[in-house]
């Protein structure tokens, strides 16, 4: 059954699902004459789900990317490692539930894990302030970091958040320095870190996560200096149109080909047919593996050779030549 998050080019793959549903419901217990008549069907629509995602427009991968049935930093955790012990707080104003943090384990490696995390339902959403961190939220995010360079851990942080929240609460607490901070603290720290943008990526929110040896990108995420509505709303004073937030989409680059092109982010994480929401488990199985790749390399190097190639990484961004 469709959905209230249903997505328009996904209504197709909606309908097929639904028909599947119903053959198997109203089956009983012939089930050999089931599989006989899903088989088919069931082909169509693998078929279809690659045909669909295969061809996604910038500002659909957008759409993709902030779908709440997505599997979140919570998902990945539990799916792709094991061990997962919580850490709270920022030891200075309060826990922020925005971002989470902890200690856990990828196969034999022990490894620190943050990262935004956003709701589901209403509840969920409110608790989580839908994504966006607090300046407390950073600082609990370096406060991690700096504890996982203090035992010689690896720092694993995963990216999918619009932006930082910018409430009067938050300006007064200092978020622009809090960002500043991981970023000046990121570029130094003396561990390998690997960044992946799961979902949507979003402004210097999602960039206080993202100063690392390795830049990672799920598929069909998006990384950009703006969301599309506000790039929109910039440039055209049109937010709401589909026709200006797709323009928007396609002038930003936001999509992970295109970043990888540009040299913004180092891999594409591939997601299984129809998307990460389609199966969490194979969505974090083929996370688990690139960051594992990525991991067995950053281990091989010294903590300055580490630092001084990160340090170039970002250094080498946006420099072109004619």
């Amino acid at each position: 059954m469709a959905s209230a998050t249903q997505l328009e080019f996904e209504k197709p793959i909606a309908e097929l699902e639904r028909q599947i549903d119903e053959i198997k419901k109203t089956a009983g217990d012939s089930q050999v004459s089931v599989a006989e008549a899903i088989e088919p069907l069931e082909r169509k629509l693998s078929d279809l789900r690659e045909e669909v995602y295969k061809n996604l427009t910038p500002f659909q991968r957008v759409q993709v990317a902030r779908n709440p049935k997505r599997p979140f930093t919570a998902d990945y955790i539990r799916l792709a490692f094991t061990d997962f012990i919580e850490l709270h707080g920022d030891r200075a104003f309060r826990d922020d539930a925005a971002i989470i943090g902890g200690w856990a384990r990828l196969d034999d490696d022990t490894v620190m894990v943050i990262g935004h995390q956003r709701g589901r339902d209403t509840k969920e959403q409110l608790k989580r302030n839908f994504g966006m961190p607090h300046p407390e939220g950073y600082r609990k995010a370096l406060r991690l970091m700096k504890l996982a360079e203090k035992f010689h851990v690896p720092v694993l942080t995963f990216i999918d958040t619009q932006g930082a929240w910018a409430g009067l609460g938050a300006e007064e607490r200092g978020q622009s320095e809090a960002i500043a901070r991981n970023l000046f603290e990121m570029s130094q720290l003396q561990v390998p870190i690997i960044a992946t943008v799961i979902g949507e990526g979003g402004s210097g929110g999602a960039l206080a996560l993202g100063v690392a040896d390795r830049v990672l990108m799920m598929e069909n995420a998006v990384y950009s200096v703006i969301s599309v509505e506000g790039c929109a709303a910039i440039l055209w004073k049109d937010a709401k149109s589909p026709e200006m937030r797709e323009k928007a989409a396609t002038a930003l680059r936001i999509t992970a080909p295109e970043l990888l092109e540009l040299k913004v982010i180092d891999e594409v994480i591939p997601e299984p047919k129809g998307g990460a929401h389609a199966d969490h488990e194979a969505a974090a199985k083929s996370l688990q593996d690139g960051v594992h790749r990525h991991l067995e390399e950053l281990r091989k190097m010294r903590p300055e050779k580490l630092v001084r190639r990160r340090r170039q990484k970002f250094l080498r961004l946006g420099a072109w030549t004619e």
